[in-house]
């Protein structure tokens, strides 16, 4: 899991993303697409047209990172607006990386573990 520090707000972009975008392309479109300040410590939720990948771009005062997750199955439980960005909290984004719908938290799917 990502350490989200405190002060950290979670923007989710709520246009679907060109996941083949890495971290300069991902860092334009939250200057200039979301009016956000890339390096101000938020997270920046990013997510593709199909729903499966997720990718997370954060600056933590030393350097940029980029996360990025898939699903093996079912899809990323994003927010009902058509564009611009929504702020969520760490407990929403934790549900939202396990694949869980954190308007009404349930377990998806998980692979079985061999043992």
């Amino acid at each position: 899991m990502i350490p989200v520090p405190g002060h950290a707000r979670i923007w989710i972009a709520m246009d679907h993303t060109d996941m083949r975008k890495g971290m300069p392309g991902l860092a334009r479109q939250v200057q200039h697409g979301l009016h956000r300040d890339v390096v101000a410590g938020d997270l920046f939720l990013f997510r593709g047209r199909t729903g499966s990948l997720c990718k997370i771009l954060w600056h933590d005062g030393i350097g940029m990172s980029l996360y990025a997750k898939r699903l093996e199955r079912g899809r990323f439980i994003w927010p009902s607006a058509k564009d611009g960005v929504v702020s969520i909290s760490a407990s929403a984004l934790s549900c939202l990386l396990e694949g869980i719908d954190w308007r009404n938290p349930q377990a998806t799917w998980r692979p079985r573990m061999a043992g």
